[in-house]
């Protein structure tokens, strides 16, 4: 009588299938940990000759965040709206932050299906301010703070309870 041989194939695919899953999520984890270096920034932008920074609004999100600026530069700022919501770019120290987030909280309707508004801060808030509806892009120049700290946020309310929340890292020329 011939003995039924079974075979061990499956097993040892379905085995090394698994090894190499498990070693592809480990090594993404290993990749997500490390610190990412900071892009080439270029030449810090002039009033003659503005650097191109580009910013996406996601929903809740800003990308790029951190976002690199050299400390007294001008920029063309280009902002677009990717998200499927209205969404606010501020760029300012907590002072301006605190004027628009004040700003923004006083002109929200307090019953729904409201029209708001516009929020408008004090003169001399300083900072940037852009509004923009979801699909919308501007682009526009700034110049970046020679001193202090300059915060990025989306002072709309409930935005930044959701994460809009960006990072600036300032440079030295």
């Amino acid at each position: 009588m011939a003995k039924d041989r079974v075979s061990r194939l499956p097993v040892i695919v379905l085995v090394a299938g698994l090894g190499l899953a498990v070693g592809l999520v480990l090594l993404g984890a290993d990749l997500a940990a490390r610190p990412v270096a900071a892009p080439p920034l270029g030449q810090p932008g002039t009033a003659d000759a503005p650097r191109d920074v580009t910013v996406i609004l996601r929903d809740y999100r800003f990308d790029p965040t951190p976002l690199y600026l050299y400390r007294g530069e001008t920029i063309r700022l280009t902002v677009i709206n990717a998200g499927m919501v209205e969404h606010e770019l501020v760029l300012g120290d907590a002072a301006a932050q605190s004027a628009w987030a004040q700003a923004d909280a006083a002109a929200t309707p307090g019953a729904p299906f409201a029209t708001a508004p516009p929020a408008s801060a004090p003169a001399g808030t300083g900072g940037l301010r852009v509004v923009l509806l979801s699909g919308a892009s501007t682009s526009l120049l700034y110049e970046v703070a020679g001193a202090g700290d300059v915060l990025l946020l989306c002072n709309l309310p409930g935005h930044q309870e959701r994460g809009m929340i960006g990072q600036v890292v300032l440079r030295s020329r």
